[in-house]
């Protein structure tokens, strides 16, 4: 009897220890009631700011949605079992703030314990899935580590054991149920201690990505400085905002730039398009950076300055009359040209103008692709006149072997004389150098009388007579050639000056 005594005094638990369990139960209720008011209030925080926001803010209220929903059911299974190891000990209309058997040590062993139905065992898994899923979304590894800790279900060893026990046999075998009660309590203290970080962390991280700025200033953008009088002007005003403390890294061609600045300056030695390209490297608060791409394109003309005198405003008919045409600031294969009165053609850079009809004025009118659509830039208008007329002359080879030609006024050799073919035109100034066709002309020698003795060409040839004639001449005879007519490239015949050729 003893015995059975003793063992039965060492199960009581004094009820002063109950009261303790039962003011800490009360308290942590109590605190559990704070920490659900304050992570709620963090919860609306985010629900406001996704209402203003949706699209920045609705990715993170989406997590606190199911944080929240994770964190419910967790507190809602704990509720369960508090009520079940109460009803357990008091009956059906058990209160688990109001315990009638509080050193009952039956009750939480047969609801946690109990073989076949190990709600224990669970509730140990259920609590790993939940300890999981909100160490992953924390971004600090320290507060991560934290709720790993707060929520840990290693098993344990109690004091004078070697072998722990599992997570649920320490916590909930021989447990008075008001003891158990507790427990779990403090358990659903842990839990939203958890969700509250959690929901915090998210809240910060809404904000995390920004950059943050100390200085505001407006820019004008413009598309081009340059801008001709028809065309459109276009620029982008905008606000831009610098953290001055914190510059980002600007990277242009694969190369950092010198300067914290954002300058981009490069040496043009030569002409055309070009374009580059990079990015800006932007730091934020939370430690992470973010790359923006951007690319854009310049383009380079020679230095330039048009002088013209409005009186030599001309265009030879018949021929190529080479035109210079340019747009400051616009690329050659962006500028196009058309021209009334004859053709006009491109090569190139180059352009050649071929005016058709004498007397009529040719107007050439420029356009240029500006803002991606064509744009009337300039019309000039040249006078059509026929070409002058050309030069004759005899063509012959020096003893070099060169072909020269002799126009006249001066000693020519006879030899030379005898082997030249005929006689050609043409208009050879350094402008305008156009071959011209001789049709037909006469040579007019002088007897000894001084009687005029006319012999006419075979065409732009020296005829049979003529060069009988000229095998008769002695040293110092002159003659002369007349009534030269020819025709150039725009078909207009005209009488040539007659030249004089001195025989050596």
């Amino acid at each position: 009897m003893y015995i059975v005594l003793t063992a039965m005094l060492a199960l009581n638990v004094s009820s002063d220890v109950l009261d303790g369990f039962t003011q800490v139960h009360d308290g942590l209720n109590r605190s559990n009631s704070n920490v659900d008011d304050r992570n709620a209030a963090i919860y609306h925080r985010l629900d406001l700011l996704a209402e203003q926001n949706p699209e920045k803010v609705g990715p993170w209220l989406e997590k606190a949605d199911e944080v929240r929903r994770r964190t419910a059911v967790v507190v809602g299974t704990i509720d369960s079992l508090k009520m079940a190891i109460v009803q357990k000990a008091d009956g059906k209309n058990a209160d688990p703030d109001n315990i009638i058997s509080r050193d009952d040590l039956e009750a939480a062993a047969v609801v946690m314990l109990a073989p076949g139905n190990n709600r224990g065992e669970a509730l140990r898994h259920t609590v790993d899935q939940y300890r999981e899923y909100m160490a992953e979304l924390m971004a600090d590894t320290a507060k991560a580590a934290n709720i790993r800790s707060a929520l840990s279900t290693e098993p344990i060893r109690r004091a004078g054991t070697l072998v722990p026990q599992p997570w649920e046999e320490a916590k909930f075998d021989q447990q008075p149920v008001v003891a158990a009660v507790t427990l779990l309590t403090k358990l659903q203290n842990d839990i939203l201690y958890a969700e509250g970080e959690v929901l915090g962390q998210l809240l910060t991280q809404v904000d995390a990505g920004d950059v943050r700025v100390n200085e505001l200033n407006a820019y004008v953008m413009p598309q081009s400085r340059l801008v001709m009088r028809g065309g459109k002007y276009s620029a982008n005003i905008v606000l831009a905002a610098v953290d001055t403390t914190q510059r980002p890294v600007v990277v242009v061609n694969g190369t950092q730039l010198g300067n914290d600045r954002g300058i981009y300056e490069v040496n043009t030695g030569s002409t055309g398009k070009f374009s580059y390209s990079g990015y800006l490297e932007v730091p934020h608060g939370d430690g992470s950076s973010t790359r923006h791409p951007f690319s854009s394109e310049y383009t380079v003309i020679e230095p330039m300055a048009t002088v013209s005198a409005t009186m030599m405003n001309v265009l030879y008919a018949g021929i190529d009359n080479p035109v210079g045409i340019s747009v400051p600031g616009v690329a050659m294969n962006d500028i196009s040209a058309t021209m009334t009165n004859g053709t006009l053609t491109r090569s190139g850079d180059r352009w050649t103008a071929r005016p058709s009809g004498v007397g009529k004025d040719a107007v050439i009118t420029v356009t240029a692709n500006m803002d991606g659509r064509p744009t009337t830039v300039a019309t000039s208008t040249f006078r059509v006149r026929k070409l002058p007329d050309p030069t004759p002359y005899i063509s012959y080879k020096d003893a070099q072997g060169n072909t020269d030609s002799y126009k006249g006024g001066k000693g020519f050799p006879k030899t030379l004389l005898l082997q030249a073919p005929g006689l050609e035109a043409a208009i050879d100034d350094g402008l305008i150098d156009t071959k011209f066709k001789v049709l037909s002309f006469e040579t007019v020698f002088f007897d000894s009388m001084g009687n005029a003795i006319p012999e006419v060409s075979d065409g732009a040839q020296f005829s049979a007579r003529q060069k009988q004639s000229f095998q008769r001449l002695q040293r110092g005879k002159r003659f002369y050639i007349s009534r030269i007519k020819a025709v150039g490239p725009d078909g207009i015949t005209r009488d040539l000056s007659p030249m004089e050729v001195i025989v050596n």
